[in-house]
């Protein structure tokens, strides 16, 4: 299964992309299990998608938690919390 991955602001940054065509191994079915693998991945992703970082999730530009389910296709955005001021 493939899906679009995007990253924005300082994740941008850390893993020196703004996208990306990730092909998952069979068995990530979530959000959560996506974040896992990327973070597998060590390095760059290791660092910026941690758990212990507050990352916020959307697929095909709804806000998601790692429970949500995602599908080949699906396009899947890391971001880091917003603030304002």
């Amino acid at each position: 299964m493939k899906v679009k991955v995007l990253y924005f602001a300082g994740l941008r940054e850390q893993v020196g992309k703004a996208s990306e065509e990730v092909e998952l191994p069979a068995g990530t079915a979530t959000l959560g299990a996506l974040r896992n693998h990327l973070i597998g991945r060590g390095g760059a992703w290791e660092a910026s998608l941690a758990e212990k970082r507050m990352v916020r999730m959307a697929v095909n530009q709804d806000m998601a938690n790692e429970s949500a389910p995602i599908k080949a296709g699906d396009e899947i955005a890391f971001f880091p919390p917003v603030t304002g001021g």
